[in-house]
């Protein structure tokens, strides 16, 4: 055997530098030798056991192997359930999912098998092989097919994204030249918080901007606005006091069912009110409006 080979007595040439007698030395260093070799199997068996069971980094792929495509998030097949907030006349679709705020989609559906008549306000559920593209909106990987559901459609984001471009349109002096758009859907309590993400993105991409969301407190405290004076003596400093230098605020609070009101917000001298609004649902599920006052700040 190959333990034993090595046992073999050396040469005088091949002596070790110290000197064993010779009645030892042969088990001596058959015996070193052995122990070697032994602890040299061990490592490359550790070595190997090592390999065989490499821990899988962060990402959930072990190094070394094949990577799924970069910003893919990878799932079994499944179905989703969303709500089409935009797109169906045009069948490029904004989708708001079932989680929280920031699940968003598009979708395009030409060449998709699509069952039943998109509409906004519509739900729908989505087949695809479980892959998420980590985009913002996401997509989704392949989509095996949509299906229109049974639930009647109910497009109160369409209202609300009318009202938001309604208000764009009235003292557009505010929002002129915007480089920066805030949008505060926070004050609705009839979306929910993932229709409210859709909702702003829709609205932002009308107009080419990714919008900001928050309070006006909130933009404030971020830094967004710039000092138009000083308090006065005695006095805290106010959000009354600042101006948003190259964006302007929209908000919306309340429900379609009980009222609600808008506003846009560019500064403390300059704002412009929608207030006591009421709105209507029609059959189709599409929504109605009516502006009770208007008020300019």
């Amino acid at each position: 055997m190959l333990i034993e080979g090595l046992c073999q007595e050396e040469s005088p040439r091949s002596r070790n530098f110290f000197h064993v007698p010779p009645s030892k030395r042969g088990k001596e260093e058959c015996s070193m030798k052995k122990s070697l070799l032994l602890f040299a199997l061990v490592l490359l068996l550790a070595g190997c056991a090592s390999t065989g069971n490499q821990a899988a980094p962060a990402g959930g792929t072990p190094a070394g192997s094949p990577s799924e495509e970069p910003g893919l998030t990878a799932g079994a097949p499944e179905k989703m359930t969303c709500r089409i907030v935009d797109g169906a006349e045009e069948g490029e679709l904004v989708l708001a999912g079932p989680g929280g705020a920031g699940d968003v989609y598009t979708l395009d559906t030409e060449g998709l098998a699509v069952d039943g008549p998109l509409a906004d306000g519509a739900m729908v559920e989505v087949g695809f092989d479980g892959m998420i593209l980590e985009t913002y909106p996401a997509k989704f990987g392949h989509v095996t097919g949509v299906t229109v559901l049974e639930e009647p459609a109910d497009d109160r984001c369409g209202l609300y994204l009318q009202v938001l471009s309604d208000l764009w349109e009235v003292d557009t002096a505010l929002n002129t030249g915007l480089e920066e758009l805030g949008v505060d859907l926070s004050g609705l309590t009839d979306l929910a918080e993932s229709e409210k993400s859709a909702l702003a993105w829709v609205f932002g991409n009308a107009h080419g901007l990714m919008p900001i969301t928050g309070t006006l407190e909130e933009i404030w405290e971020a830094g967004y606005l710039t000092p138009m004076t000083e308090p006065a003596e005695g006095y805290e400093d106010s959000v009354a006091l600042y101006r948003w230098e190259n964006g302007c605020l929209f908000s919306l609070s309340g429900s379609a069912e009980e009222g609600f009101e808008a506003q846009k917000w560019a500064s403390g001298l300059g704002a412009y009110f929608f207030t006591d609004c009421t709105a209507r649902q029609n059959a189709d599920g599409t929504w109605t409006y009516e502006v009770g006052v208007e008020a300019i700040a």
